[in-house]
């Protein structure tokens, strides 16, 4: 937050006490909220909106993948494309990008979610190494990259470095692509400790994680050794999404890959369960009751093909859920919990299907995102009120699917008929990095994503 504002005042305001009017907010200097006070009147050196909210948490990106849209959208020669189709031709888009398309990439990335309405981020970070395999002179190298590009957009960083060790649930050899991911155990600690260290750099919010790739990529006994060698940080992995994957870890262990996870390993509030996207009955309740939250990409999980996600069942039993841009085809997370709700509409041909508690379908989804986001990312922040980070968003009432709507039907407007173009400011961590829509430093990190995406398009 500049100087010159240290406090919002917002006419309208969803704070953890409900819609109230006329509220005051103090940020202080370390950019957590001081107070919360409604029914005041506006300072002259308070900064007005309209309508203010708590901003949601991108719980699951792997930015490089921004600058693959459109590069995917070809059916194979095999005739039927599936996840496993567009996964050849990731490994061979990553192949070619180097250290500084990898920044800028991820800062462009970074501001598109900002102006979208996330203000902080979980990157799920498996690019390590060089094509081939080498590691780079520093081995922390591209998160440090992944943290340059976060400083320079003023979004919070929550870096995960994935753990990604073997090339399926038997044992074989990582291959192409994947040897850019790859690390032993303790290579592994050395480069998240590296990751942590970069993580620190960017600002007093940023945060650490770890992630394990998935059951595929990363065996029983190294997945029990990283849970216990990083305690207490935010533990993410991609789980149940696709129905091959399902196969072969039953084929291997003779359980659905999220009964295996929840059997053998402390599945607990600290867990993100990536997807999720193929759970049966018993598997739904008992992620739910564990606490953890899942990491639902709505928009990915459409473009790749990946399935419907039990949420109707997930939401009656007390589950805990957030999102995440994943892939970063389209960033927008009034779109990931339109897709999500509209999944479950076209699956049961109903309506309204994850409206809970007497509230409307676009405040329940837009509640549990900002839990389950934050948790996820282990942030103080998913609200508005006294010390809490000052994560916030501010709508343009203005806009056309906002017009003339107050409370949830605010929230349904922008979640069902808006865009991010409803968007007008937003706050990580009291930083004020958008403004009437546009990121403060969008020209300048957009000309260089434009010029390394022509160098990389050349390349591909």
């Amino acid at each position: 937050m500049s100087e010159a504002t240290k406090s919002v005042f917002a006419r309208r305001a969803l704070t953890a006490n409900g819609w109230e009017n006329n509220v005051l907010i103090r940020v202080d200097a370390s950019g957590r909220i001081a107070s919360v006070t409604p029914e005041t009147i506006e300072e002259s050196d308070a900064y007005t909106v309209d309508a203010l909210l708590p901003a949601q948490s991108n719980l699951h990106s792997h930015t490089f993948q921004r600058a693959m849209a459109g590069l995917s959208e070809t059916r194979s020669p095999a005739g039927r494309d599936s996840f496993w189709t567009w996964r050849e031709v990731m490994y061979r888009f990553l192949d070619i990008l180097d250290p500084e398309d990898i920044e800028a990439i991820a800062a462009f990335a970074f501001v598109e979610m900002l102006e979208s309405g996330y203000s902080s981020v979980a990157e799920f970070h498996y690019l390590h190494h060089q094509p081939g395999g080498a590691t780079y002179a520093k081995l922390g190298e591209l998160s440090e990259r992944i943290a340059a590009a976060a400083s320079a957009t003023g979004i919070g960083l929550t870096i995960l470095p994935v753990a990604y060790m073997q090339g399926g649930v038997d044992g074989r050899a990582l291959a192409g692509g994947q040897l850019r991911f790859g690390n032993k155990l303790d290579r592994y600690v050395r480069l998240a400790e590296e990751a942590k260290k970069a993580a620190a750099s960017v600002s007093p919010d940023a945060g650490f994680g770890v992630a394990p790739h998935s059951i595929r990529a990363v065996n029983e006994r190294d997945l029990k050794a990283l849970e216990q060698h990083f305690p207490g940080v935010p533990f993410h992995i991609h789980i149940a999404e696709q129905i091959p994957e399902l196969q072969e870890v039953e084929s291997a262990y003779g359980q659905r890959s999220m009964s295996w996870l929840l059997d053998h390993l402390p599945v607990a509030e600290r867990w993100c369960l990536i997807h999720s996207t193929h759970m049966n009955e018993d598997e739904t309740l008992r992620v739910a009751a564990s606490g953890a939250v899942v990491g639902l990409c709505p928009i990915t999980e459409a473009n790749l093909g990946d399935g419907i996600f039990n949420g109707v069942q997930y939401l009656n039993a007390g589950g805990r859920f957030g999102t995440g841009s994943d892939s970063n085809i389209r960033i927008a997370p009034s779109e990931e919990l339109r897709q999500l709700e509209y999944s479950q509409r076209l699956r049961d041909v109903s309506r309204v299907t994850l409206s809970r508690d007497g509230k409307s379908c676009g405040r329940t989804l837009f509640d549990a995102a900002l839990l389950g986001g934050a948790q996820a990312l282990g942030r103080a922040s998913g609200s508005l009120e006294a010390g809490k980070w000052a994560d916030m968003i501010a709508l343009d009432v203005d806009n056309a699917a906002v017009l003339g709507l107050a409370g949830d039907r605010l929230l349904d407007g922008w979640i069902f008929a808006g865009d991010r173009d409803a968007v007008s400011d937003v706050w990580s961590a009291g930083r004020h990095v958008v403004r009437e829509g546009r990121h403060r430093d969008r020209a300048a990190i957009f000309k260089s994503y434009k010029a390394r995406l022509a160098s990389i398009l050349e390349r591909v």
